[in-house]
C-alpha cells in the first residue's frame, strides 16, 4: 500500500500520510509523491481543493532521520533536478488553490512548517507541534524563518525556532497557526466539510484572493532558497551527524566539539 494515499471526491484531493508504523515519517519517495500530486492538482481543473492529513494519533514525525542519514538529499542540484524535499517545498509555495490541513497528534519539523503554507488548518486537541531544527544541528526550512516571525513576532518565533521545544494545540490556536480545535476522531471529517464549502465556491475568486494575500510574503522564494542551501550544508556537518546519530542510538547528543 502506498505511503501517501490519494483520494478524489467532489473536487477535493485528499493526501494522507500512511506510514503509521514509522509515525508517518517522510522519506524521499514520499516527498516525490506529495510533490507530484500537488503539481498535478495545480493544473487539474477537476481538483478545486487539496487536503493534507494523517492518522488521528499522528500527523507526521517529520523527516525520516534514518533516510536522511543514509541518503542525505543533495540541495546543490540544478533546478532541473531538485531533491525530493525541495520539490515538495516548491509545490507548497506555488500551490494556487485552497490548501487545508487536518492535524492530529505529533507534527514535527516540516510537519509544522508546511502548515505555514496552508490556507486553513484544523487540529485535534491531541496535536503537538515542534520545530527541532537547531536541536538536530540544522536550520529552519519551508520559509519558516520568514513566515513564523511574520505570524508571531520575532521574539516568540525565536523561542520556537531556537529552543525547539514542543507546543500544543491551544497555544497553536492562540498564536494563529491553527483555526480551530476538535476531538481527534472528528478533525479529518471537519476539515473535509470545510474543503467541501470551498470546492463549491467560484475558483477564480478563491485563487485571486489567495494570490492577493500571498503578495505580502515578499522575498519568500529567496528565503526558501537560502534556507535550502544552509540546511544542505548543515546536514553534512558534524552537529547534524552527531544529533541524528544520537536520536538513532537513543542517547543525549554531545555538541561540545561542534
Amino acid at each position: 500500500m502506498s505511503e501517501i494515499l490519494q483520494h478524489r471526491e467532489d473536487g477535493i484531493l485528499t493526501l494522507t500520510f500512511n506510514r503509521l508504523e514509522k509515525k508517518n515519517a517522510i522519506t524521499a519517495a514520499m516527498y516525490n509523491a506529495l510533490a507530484d500530486a500537488m503539481f498535478a492538482a495545480a493544473e487539474d481543473d477537476a481538483v478545486r481543493v487539496v487536503v493534507l492529513q494523517g492518522h488521528e494519533q499522528v500527523f507526521t514525525a517529520g523527516n525520516d532521520l534514518a533516510d536522511f542519514l543514509k541518503n542525505p538529499p543533495d540541495m546543490s542540484k540544478s533546478d532541473a533536478e531538485p531533491a525530493p524535499v525541495v520539490r515538495f517545498l516548491e509545490a507548497l509555495r506555488t500551490f494556487p488553490k485552497p490548501l487545508l490541513a487536518a492535524v492530529a497528534g505529533p507534527a514535527v519539523g516540516i510537519g509544522t512548517t508546511l502548515l505555514l503554507h496552508c490556507d486553513l488548518v484544523y487540529a485535534a486537541d491531541n496535536a503537538a507541534f515542534s520545530l527541532p531544527f537547531v536541536n538536530l544541528g540544522l536550520c529552519p526550512e519551508a520559509g519558516a524563518s520568514l513566515l513564523l516571525p511574520a505570524l508571531l513576532g520575532y521574539q516568540r518565533a525565536a523561542e520556537k525556532l531556537m529552543l525547539g521545544e514542543p507546543f500544543y494545540a491551544e497555544e497553536a490556536v492562540e498564536m494563529g497557526l491553527v483555526n480551530r480545535l476538535l476531538p481527534p476522531g472528528e478533525v479529518n471529517a471537519y476539515t473535509q466539510a470545510q474543503a467541501a464549502k470551498l470546492a463549491a465556491k467560484p475558483m477564480a475568486s478563491l485563487t485571486a484572493t489567495k494570490a492577493l494575500m500571498k503578495k505580502g510574503q515578499v522575498g519568500l522564494q529567496q528565503i526558501m532558497g537560502d534556507e535550502i542551501k544552509l540546511f544542505g550544508a548543515l546536514l553534512r556537518g558534524p552537529a547534524a551527524k552527531e544529533a541524528i546519530s544520537a536520536v538513532m542510538e537513543k542517547r543525549k547528543p554531545d555538541f561540545s566539539k561542534c
